[in-house]
């Protein structure tokens, strides 16, 4: 698994040398049509309302189109889709996290190719207002101030190759292609993306405060420097329900305190299931399980197992704004290809720029409370 990066418009790392501002992976993609010949399908419309028209590589490079693999042309279509088909299955697997982050809150329809950084500004709140009898007392006339935040815009990507004599086999004997090494690369660029949006594994970095409010880094919600904490949670055992719920209310209230009301998603660690499917007082079985009476709390819209939060007895509130966390989508989870060894070997890489993008305001409030054991 690797992260490549853009710096001064230069590509750094396996991919990031192949890929230049400007780059676009369906170009990465060429296949042979009904008819036998080389083609590529390619935007002729806009980003903003694309039209996919499929033209012989030929016609593509006498209109200015070049790429790299164009001369290495490979896959049938349909071959295409089987892959395609079989990564983004195994990818959607385990992004819980990201997956209800790119549902509410995505951001995309950018070149993310031609950026190093993504940018944004926090403003402070100036000024008061003054109540009086006559409209004369001078009120407090301050100036905004602007603090601008960076998030760097890594690729995330995993690499498998076919043999072709074993796709020659495949096609002259009607076997169908073996994916498994295409769905387990599909596999690990989720559960990159997927740990990274959590904040169990650190993100990519680049630049320094010195440009920005704070180091520009991929931040998660357990790893966010502006978060909420509270280190004193209540592990639950089956019995003590009434004290997790006032410990859930006090890491709500974190929240409130940062101006922060909800919708709230609560995201928990693994070992949080057997106990929220259990009652949630034993002496009053009619309140219901833990996790009925949780869900009760105002605002908390729903309790999520993230697989990959194994730290004891976590508890995570995101209020679900995108001031608050956004999916930077700058590219879909997909696939290019090359050939190497003669063109005996066909690469691939499945590749992403997908990017959780964690905020906080001018003054440091943010929409997260994370809650640990003592």
């Amino acid at each position: 698994m690797s992260s490549d990066y853009f710096i001064d418009g230069t590509g750094h790392g396996e991919v990031g040398e192949m890929i230049q501002s400007g780059f676009d992976p369906i170009l990465q993609r060429p296949f042979y049509d009904k008819k036998g010949r080389k083609v590529c399908t390619v935007n002729v419309g806009s980003p903003n309302n694309p039209q996919y028209k499929t033209l012989p590589i030929s016609t593509l490079e006498h209109m200015g189109y070049n790429s790299p693999v164009f001369n290495a042309t490979t896959l049938r279509k349909d071959e295409w889709q089987e892959l395609d088909t079989v990564v983004v299955k195994a990818a959607r697997q385990r992004l819980v996290a990201w997956n209800d982050l790119l549902t509410r809150n995505r951001f995309g329809g950018f070149n993310a190719y031609g950026k190093m950084v993504l940018e944004h500004e926090t403003m402070s709140d100036p000024g008061n207002a003054v109540v009086d009898m006559d409209g004369m007392t001078p009120a407090t006339s301050d100036t905004p101030r602007y603090q601008l935040q960076g998030l760097p815009l890594p690729i995330t990507h995993s690499d498998f190759y076919i043999s072709k004599r074993r796709l020659e086999v495949s096609r002259n004997t009607g076997t169908p292609l073996d994916t498994s090494m295409a769905e387990a690369c599909g596999r690990r660029v989720a559960e990159e993306i997927e740990k990274t949006t959590i904040g169990t594994v650190t993100g990519a970095t680049y630049g320094n405060s010195n440009d920005y409010g704070r180091t520009p880094t991929v931040y998660g919600y357990t790893n966010f420097p502006a978060r909420n904490t509270k280190t004193d949670m209540t592990a639950p055992d089956g019995t003590n329900g009434p004290t997790v719920l006032n410990d859930w209310l006090a890491l709500r209230n974190l929240l409130y305190n940062d101006n922060m009301f909800g919708p709230y998603m609560a995201y928990v660690s693994t070992d949080w299931d057997q106990y929220l499917d259990g009652l949630f007082s034993t002496s009053e079985p009619s309140a219901g399980s833990l996790r009925d009476r949780l869900l009760q709390i105002s605002n908390i819209t729903d309790i999520k197992r993230l697989d990959f939060l194994t730290d004891t007895f976590t508890v995570v509130l995101v209020q679900m704004t995108s001031d608050v966390a956004r999916a930077v989508d700058g590219m879909g989870i997909t696939t290019v290809q090359w050939e190497s060894h003669g063109g005996q070997r066909i690469n691939f890489k499945v590749m992403a720029i997908q990017v959780p993008q964690i905020r906080a305001d001018f003054n440091d409030n943010c929409g997260i409370a994370h809650g640990t054991t003592a």
